[in-house]
C-alpha cells in the first residue's frame, strides 16, 4: 500500500515505514504529524479525487536539520560586481507510521 501526499509545495510517494525529508514543519522530534492533503492511495486499486478526500497519513518526526550548503555566486562582467552567498535549506525528517485510507 502506498499514498501520494503533498506538503511544502512538493509531492511524495510514501509507504508505511518510509523515512523521508520534507520541507521544515513546525514540530519537534518525537511529535506526531498528520498529512491531510492526500492525492492518491493505492492498495489493490488506485483511489483518487473524492475517494481519498477523508484519507490521512500519520507520521512521526525523527529530526529537524539543515541540508548541505550550496554556494550562490552572482557576477556581472566589466563592472566589478561580485556577490557570494551561501544557503542551507531547512528540512524535517519524518517516518511514515500509518496510511488511513
Amino acid at each position: 500500500m502506498y499514498a501520494i501526499i503533498a506538503t511544502g509545495g512538493k509531492q511524495y510517494k510514501v509507504s508505511e515505514g518510509d523515512v523521508i525529508k520534507v520541507e521544515k514543519l513546525a514540530a519537534e522530534a518525537g511529535d506526531t504529524v498528520t498529512f491531510d492533503q492526500v492525492l492518491a492511495v493505492s492498495d489493490d486499486k488506485l483511489l483518487v479525487g473524492d475517494d481519498v478526500s477523508s484519507s490521512t497519513v500519520s507520521a512521526t518526526v525523527v529530526e529537524n536539520g539543515k541540508g548541505k550548503k550550496i554556494i550562490v555566486y552572482k557576477y556581472k562582467r566589466k563592472s566589478g560586481y561580485h556577490k557570494k552567498n551561501g544557503h542551507r535549506q531547512a528540512y524535517t525528517m519524518v517516518k511514515i507510521d500509518k496510511i488511513n485510507a
